[in-house]
């Protein structure tokens, strides 16, 4: 190859949440980087994820919010324009891209390639017509939609979240082939901006939360008229004589739609990187990595979803900094997943961090659960929504294993309980605070209160009370 040789400290490869974090903290503490990306800056959660999904769920709150207004004395009927909508959406990206654009990498001293990249030995990359030496690599190239290889369907056209919010016409029949978080949360956005929506899951929907409080959101989407066929899995697809899409399940049965979205998963592949001639081993498209994200060879770290694990922008940022304590700081730093809360953005919204309560009782038997309803939180009352409750769990001396919100902004009121158990916090901590009066936060104190009432109300408590008494 012929071209421009660069020679950097640090080469990240991939310009979504984890690669851009990484060069930003690297260029900003007087390192040479180099940034590759050979699609659009931002990755996934800016183009096709977290943005414009929260941003489409929006306009839909807006259209629910009108339909709901008459039990609050106020008439409303929304007339819903989804190509506005779909600007809206767009709008929200534009805002937002300026701070993962190329220019402002560039003015933070990052050279940027925008190509593709390959390794062709243990410190050296091709990407256009750059030959880049790196002392460090990071590879955050990412994850991809799974596309499962069920008959009939690469014939057919489907969406992904990678295309599903380029339509400006809204679809009649939306059929959503999965129901993890990515095909509930767009469930239930069409649904609320005027389609027809059903999913089709093989197993339960939302299957890695509290079924409990699955159990709330998969009620309130019912109740919003959104079909859910779980335990159904989708034997073929096909073309219906009146040109609509047909998707038959294993039994027989046979849905049509006029749109399929397939939200089955996403899948980490990095075998396009040439990564082995760097020394690195791949196991199914992923490269392998320790705790720390560092793979077989010294030189190259893995960080987002291209590390495997929770597969959150959040932990993607969370990589990052971990990183840059073990590259620049030389303090080797381990991946938190553990303490990463996960929320699903449907309505109501279902939050969690640490262990479930199934998890926590497999790891260490014997558990403290305590809970508390919206149904009892003034503010929820007001507001028309009390669907929902929260489950504190724990040990017995107070120690936080885990917690669950499922309600009107859970994932804003989970957040506290995942600053809790990353720095040690034990759940009486809560007990102490102040929490303002009426909020839904008062949960959390709450459901610390409940922890406590078997010991405070016991009949050991009211003797002690008793024998203080003798001295009023």
């Amino acid at each position: 190859m012929t071209g421009k040789h660069l020679d950097v400290d640090v080469c990240v490869i991939g310009g979504g949440s984890a690669g851009l974090s990484c060069a930003a903290g690297a260029a900003q503490l007087g390192k040479k980087v180099a940034l590759i990306e050979k699609g659009e800056m931002g990755g996934d959660c800016l183009n096709y994820g977290c943005v414009p999904s929260k941003a489409l769920l929006s306009a839909g709150a807006a259209a629910q919010n009108a339909r709901d207004a008459a039990k609050f004395g106020v008439a409303a009927a929304p007339t819903v324009d989804f190509a506005a909508a779909m600007a809206h959406v767009r709008r929200t990206i534009d805002a937002i891209a300026p701070i993962d654009s190329q220019e402002r990498f560039e003015g933070l001293g990052v050279t940027v390639v925008r190509a593709h990249a390959r390794f062709v030995g243990p410190r050296t990359i091709e990407a256009g017509d750059q030959r880049i030496e790196a002392k460090f690599f990071v590879v955050a190239t990412g994850s991809k939609p799974f596309v499962p290889p069920i008959p009939g369907l690469a014939e057919l056209p489907f969406d992904t979240n990678e295309t599903i919010f380029n339509h400006t016409v809204a679809p009649k029949r939306l059929m959503v082939l999965g129901g993890g978080p990515i095909g509930v949360e767009l469930a239930q956005a069409h649904r609320r901006l005027g389609a027809e929506v059903v999913i089709v899951e093989a197993a339960s929907i939302l299957l890695r939360d509290d079924p409990e409080a699955v159990d709330v959101v998969r009620k309130r989407l019912m109740a919003e008229g959104v079909e859910i066929f779980e335990g159904a899995k989708a034997a073929s697809f096909s073309r219906t004589a009146a040109g609509d899409l047909e998707m038959t399940l294993s039994d027989g049965r046979a849905l049509t739609g006029d749109r399929l979205l397939v939200a089955v998963g996403r899948r980490v592949d990095a075998s396009d990187l040439d990564l082995e001639a760097a020394g690195v081993v791949l196991e199914n498209g992923r490269p392998v990595a320790d705790a720390t994200m560092r793979t077989a060879n010294r030189r190259i770290f893995v960080a987002g979803d291209a590390a495997g694990g929770k597969q959150f922008t959040h932990v993607a940022g969370d990589d990052a900094a971990r990183l840059v304590r073990t590259i620049l700081f030389k303090i080797p730093s381990k991946k938190r997943d553990a303490l990463a809360p996960h929320v699903t953005y449907a309505d109501p919204e279902l939050a969690s961090v640490g262990l479930s309560e199934e998890a926590a009782r497999a790891a260490h038997g014997d558990i403290m659960v305590s809970r508390w309803s919206f149904e009892d939180n003034d503010r929820a009352q007001a507001e028309g929504r009390s669907d929902g409750f929260m489950k504190a769990i724990a040990l017995k001396n107070g120690r936080i294993l885990g917690a669950v919100i499922v309600g009107k902004n859970a994932g804003d009121q989970i957040a506290i309980w995942g600053a809790a158990m990353a720095n040690g916090w034990k759940i009486g901590a809560f007990t102490s605070m102040i929490a303002p009066y009426p909020t839904r936060s008062e949960i959390t104190k709450r459901a610390a209160g409940a922890f406590y009432a078997p010991t405070l109300f016991s009949d050991r408590t009211k003797s002690l009370i008793r024998l203080l008494s003798m001295f009023d």
